[in-house]
Formats: structure tokens, C-alpha cells, sequence
């Protein structure tokens, strides 16, 4: 890869030269620029590795100062909105990694390049995976743990930054209480597909519902008569493209992920959705294109391999939440 021809910086072709806030170059960096990769280290080679939509990725593979080989993976991606997500990215895998180290890839930086302007970049360790789909219950097991050992650092729903679902920012002010967090995501969700495709006349009669009528009888619920709900991490945008299989290990990984603290029901955001479908606009498949955002609503679909063994391994892990009479209408809500 040739980053907008920035020479020298091409990943791959023999090249083993990267960006000096990254690495020390031959003759070292600026006394103030700050390195990412181990001190001592020496960059053997570099390779174009990966998929993303909107940046490029690569394997860097270098022999630290003892000799011992490593390799890491690096995301580059330029301008101001660019900057933001690759913030959002490392402050939602390095708390995935705080509460489940062997879940998820070690982060180790995010920052931006000294050579070419307003560029930035995200570093974590390379782990080499199997493109297939994770053993059920072992994957559940390490999710489950994951909800069930994480907490909000103040007890609501929400992230201390902003993450991105692709490249569309996502809301994580914090509020108290769920049905209005989920509410206000929904609503930013349906104003970017307002945005993107202009308005239609089944929004003025379809999406009042959802909020004057649906999101109150189903979400409501969780927080009333004595009930609860405890705010867990989400990865934010877990389908099966962003999980694998650590080749080492045989355990199942997670990456790419955009977090807040939600209810564990509701494993991915509303603008997540509006990254990866097209949405029907006839009737009431706008609304079922719309409400597949939640981690488990998410799931449900047919285009998605996490299915019905994946939601049965989780619930023989964590119950499901009061009323459970609700929770197909739960999951059915967190589809949109």
C-alpha cells in the first residue's frame, strides 16, 4: 500500500520503513515524537494485511532487541473524522482487553503520524486467526464473562468517548436510564438515513410508533416495578467478520469494536445497522432493515452466522433479563 504516494511509507514491496511516531527510522526520530514499537527494536518487513472500509491496514513484523521475532498490526487512516475513530477504536478494545485479555488483540497505541499530515493510526499486537466461525460455547463464555465482569465507571449507559460504527459517529452521552439512551441512538440512527436518503411519508407514520408505543412497552419494563438492569460493556458491532480464532491458542478473539455500556441483550448500536444494510423503504421492512443493531438482535438474521446455537450457548450462561416474556419482542426491537 502507497498512503496517498507517500514515499517510503508503502506497506509491503521490501518496504520496512514506517512512520516515526510508530518506530524508530534508521537514524532515529525527533527527540520528541513518540514511539510506539519496543525500544531496539528493527522492522523486518511490512505487508498490506487485512480489510477495512475505511482504512489501511497491514502486519508489521520486527525482531526486538534480544532478537525475539513480533509482529503487529497497524490501521491508517487520515482527516479529523478519521482521528476520532481510531480514538474511539483504542479506547474500546483496550477495555474489552482491562476486563478479558485473552478476548481480544493487547491495543497498544493510537496516535498520529509525523511524515504525512493529519493522519493517524491504531496499534495492537498481530494475531495470526482462522476464518471460521468460533465454537459456540466457547465463544458465549467468553462474551457472558465479558457482560457479566464489566461495569460502568459511573452506572449508566453509555462510553467516555466517542466510537464509530464504521465511519458514522455513534451516542454515548451518558444517561441513567436505558430506554431513553437506546431512544436517543435510535433517533440519531433515523436521522442519518433521513439525511442520506431524504424523507419518506412511511417515517411519518411508522417511526412514531416505535417511539410513542414500541420502545416504551418493551424497554420500560426492565426498569420498573423493583426491576433493573446492570450496564454491561458491548463490543458495539459484533458480527461474525469482526471474531476469529487465534491460530495459537484455538480460542476465539473479537476486535473492531466500537463499545458502550448497554443492556447485554443489545450487543451492537442503532448506526451500526445503517454501515452495513440498505434499507427497504416499503412498509415495515424499513423498520425490520433499521432495528439490526442489537448483539443479539444482530444475530438473528440469516446473513449472520452467530444464529440460534450462539444465543442458546449465551442464555445457558446468562438468563434472561425480566419480563422474558418480552424478549423476543426485546430482540425483535433491537433488530431495528
Amino acid at each position: 500500500m502507497n498512503y496517498k504516494g507517500a514515499k517510503g511509507l508503502q506497506f509491503g514491496e521490501g518496504n520496512t520503513k514506517v512512520d516515526p511516531s510508530v518506530a524508530l527510522e534508521v537514524n532515529g526520530p525527533p527527540a520528541d515524537c513518540p514511539q510506539e514499537l519496543p525500544k531496539g527494536c528493527q522492522v523486518i518487513s511490512t505487508e498490506a494485511h487485512g480489510a477495512s472500509f475505511w482504512a489501511n491496514t497491514a502486519r508489521i513484523d520486527v525482531d526486538l532487541a534480544d532478537g525475539t521475532p513480533q509482529k503487529f498490526f497497524i490501521k491508517v487512516i487520515s482527516g479529523d473524522r478519521g482521528k476520532h475513530m481510531m480514538h474511539g477504536e483504542f479506547e474500546s478494545m483496550k477495555t474489552i482487553h482491562t476486563y478479558m485479555p485473552d478476548f481480544a488483540p493487547r491495543p497498544i497505541a493510537w496516535g498520529t503520524y509525523t511524515s504525512i499530515p493529519n493522519t493517524h493510526f491504531f496499534l495492537c499486537d498481530y494475531k495470526k486467526m482462522i476464518d471460521e466461525m468460533p465454537d459456540p460455547h466457547k465463544f458465549a463464555s467468553r462474551l457472558a464473562a465479558l457482560h457479566q465482569n464489566s461495569a460502568s465507571p459511573n452506572g449508566k449507559f453509555g462510553f467516555h468517548v466517542t466510537t464509530y460504527s464504521g465511519n458514522l459517529p455513534q451516542i454515548n452521552e451518558w444517561e441513567d436510564s436505558w430506554e431513553v439512551y437506546f431512544a436517543k441512538c435510535l433517533r440519531k440512527a433515523l436521522d442519518l438515513e433521513r439525511e442520506a436518503k431524504g424523507d419518506d411519508p412511511e417515517f411519518q407514520v411508522l417511526v412514531p410508533v416505535i417511539f410513542e408505543k414500541v420502545i416504551p412497552r418493551l424497554l420500560r419494563p426492565l426498569e420498573s416495578e423493583g426491576r433493573s438492569i446492570k450496564p454491561s460493556l458491548v463490543h458495539g458491532d459484533l458480527w461474525y467478520a469482526n471474531s476469529g480464532i487465534d491460530v495459537d491458542s484455538g480460542e476465539p478473539l473479537i476486535f473492531d469494536a466500537c463499545c458502550f455500556y448497554a443492556h447485554n441483550e443489545c450487543e451492537s448500536h442503532p448506526l451500526s445497522l445503517i454501515k452495513r444494510l440498505i434499507c427497504i423503504r416499503n412498509g415495515i421492512r424499513l423498520l425490520i432493515c433499521m432495528c439490526e443493531q442489537d448483539e443479539f438482535g444482530q444475530w438473528r438474521p440469516i446473513c449472520n452466522k452467530f444464529g440460534a446455537k450462539y444465543l442458546a450457548a449465551y442464555h445457558s450462561y446468562v438468563q434472561k433479563s425480566d419480563p422474558k416474556e418480552d424478549y423476543d419482542g426485546r430482540l425483535d426491537l433491537y433488530k431495528l
